[in-house]
C-alpha cells in the first residue's frame, strides 16, 4: 500500500478554528505505508495525531541529504499512549526534509484506529 496524502489545515493568525474544521486522515499503519505531507514546511508544521485503544509508535523520517543536512540524527520516534492524544512538533526541515520537499510520517502496524491531522502555523505570530 502506498503512503497517504495528508494535506495542511491552516491555523489562521489572531482568529480560532473549530476542531471539526480541520482535516483529520485515518491512519495508514504498517511497513511501506504512512503518510506524506507534499510541499512541508517543516518549521510550520504540528502533527495532530489521535490513536485508539492499541496506542503506538508515531515515526517521523529522517530526510534526505541534501537537502536536509542533519537527516544522519535520525528519525524521531514518538511513542502515543492508547486512547490519547499527541502533538508533535514544529520540526527542523535541515533533519527532516526530503529531496522532494515532503515530509514522511511512518505508523506503526498496531496502531489503529486513528488519525493523523497536519497544521500549518502562521508567519509572523
Amino acid at each position: 500500500m502506498a503512503r497517504t496524502a495528508v494535506a495542511y489545515s491552516a491555523l489562521l493568525p489572531n482568529a480560532n478554528v473549530a476542531d471539526t474544521a480541520l482535516t483529520a486522515v485515518a491512519l495508514n499503519p504498517g511497513t511501506n505505508n504512512g503518510h506524506r505531507i507534499a510541499s512541508a514546511e517543516p518549521e510550520r508544521t504540528v502533527l495532530r495525531v489521535t490513536v485508539g485503544a492499541t496506542g503506538g509508535n508515531i515515526t517521523i523520517k529522517a530526510g534526505t541529504n541534501p537537502p536536509a543536512i542533519a537527516a544522519s540524527m535520525g528519525d524521531l520516534v514518538v511513542a502515543v499512549a492508547a486512547n490519547a492524544t499527541q502533538w508533535i512538533g514544529p520540526f527542523e526541515s535541515g533533519r527532516f526534509i526530503q529531496n522532494d520537499g515532503s515530509l514522511l510520517v511512518d505508523v506503526a502496524a498496531a496502531v489503529v484506529p486513528g488519525t493523523i491531522t497536519a497544521l500549518r502555523l502562521p508567519r509572523g505570530v
